[in-house]
C-alpha cells in the first residue's frame, strides 16, 4: 500500500490574488508541485501563478498535449507518459500538489490524471481543493449576474459543437461557454439567432496584462483565444428574481 497523496489543487482563472489561501497552503506544504505544460514548451497559466508562491526549485513541469486536438495515438501516449512522471515522483515523495487552472473538478486536467494514478500507485489517497473559475472571475470583472433565485445555470464546453450551445441558449436560465475561441463566429450566430447576444459579455486573459472582456454584440467572428469565456445571463424582467 502507498503513503502517497496527490493533490489537485486549482489556483483559479489566470489571477495570482484569486488563488485561496487553503490552495497556497497546500502548494507550500507539498513535496513538489506538478504543472501541466504543452508539448510545445511554453510556460501555462497554471505554472505561471505557482511561481507567485512557490520556488521554481520545487516545480516540476511535466508535459500534456493539451493542444494537441487530431492526433488522438499522440495525445494518448503524451498522456501515459505525464502518467507515468507523476507516478514516479508519488512513489518518491510524501505529497506531490498538481496545479489547474480554474477548478480540479470543472473540465480540468487533473481528472484525467488522477484516474491514471490510481491505476498506477495502488492506495494513493486523491484530493482536490477547490478553485475560483473562469466564469466566476467573468462575472466579477463584467457586472453580469451568474444567477437569481430559482434560475438553473448551464456550463457548455463548446469543444462539444456550436449545436450544444445553441440548445442551451434555446433554454432557460443564463449559459456558460468555455472554450469557444476557436468557434467564435458559431458562437456569434447562435446568439443572435436565439436572442440572447444583447446582454452577454465573453472575456479571454481574465486578471492578466492581455485581458480582454467585450460585449458579445461585438463578435464578428474573428478568431479568438483558445480559453475565452461567455456569458448569456438569464432573460429577466428587471424583477428581484424568484424564491432564493
Amino acid at each position: 500500500m502507498s503513503n502517497s497523496r496527490l493533490v489537485g489543487i486549482g489556483v483559479g482563472p489566470g489571477d495570482p490574488e484569486l488563488v485561496t489561501v487553503k490552495g497556497v497552503n497546500c502548494l507550500r506544504a507539498a513535496d513538489v508541485v506538478v504543472v501541466p505544460v504543452m508539448d510545445s514548451g511554453e510556460r501555462g497559466r497554471a505554472e505561471a501563478t505557482v511561481l507567485h508562491y512557490v520556488p521554481e526549485a520545487k516545480v516540476v513541469r511535466v508535459v500534456f498535449a493539451l493542444n494537441e486536438r487530431s492526433d488522438r495515438e499522440r495525445r494518448e501516449a503524451a498522456w501515459d507518459a505525464a502518467g507515468e512522471r507523476v507516478a514516479g515522483l508519488l512513489r518518491d515523495q510524501g505529497t506531490v500538489a498538481f496545479a489547474t487552472i480554474g477548478d480540479p473538478n470543472v473540465y480540468s486536467t487533473f481528472t484525467y490524471l488522477a484516474q491514471t494514478i490510481e491505476r498506477l500507485v495502488p492506495g494513493v489517497v486523491v484530493e482536490t481543493v477547490p478553485g475560483i473559475t473562469a466564469m466566476q472571475d467573468l462575472a466579477a470583472r463584467s457586472g453580469a449576474v451568474l444567477t437569481e433565485g430559482t434560475e438553473p445555470l448551464t456550463l457548455v464546453p463548446v469543444t462539444a459543437g456550436a449545436a450544444v450551445l445553441k440548445d442551451a441558449l434555446n433554454g432557460p436560465g443564463t449559459v456558460v461557454a468555455y472554450k469557444f475561441g476557436r468557434l467564435a463566429e458559431e458562437v456569434a450566430a447562435a446568439l443572435r439567432e436565439t436572442g440572447r447576444v444583447d446582454d452577454a459579455v465573453w472575456g479571454s486573459a481574465l486578471g492578466l496584462p492581455d485581458e480582454s472582456i467585450r460585449p458579445a454584440a461585438e463578435l464578428d467572428g474573428a478568431p479568438l483565444p483558445y480559453l475565452s469565456t461567455l456569458i448569456a445571463p438569464a432573460r429577466r424582467d428587471g424583477g428581484r428574481g424568484g424564491k432564493l
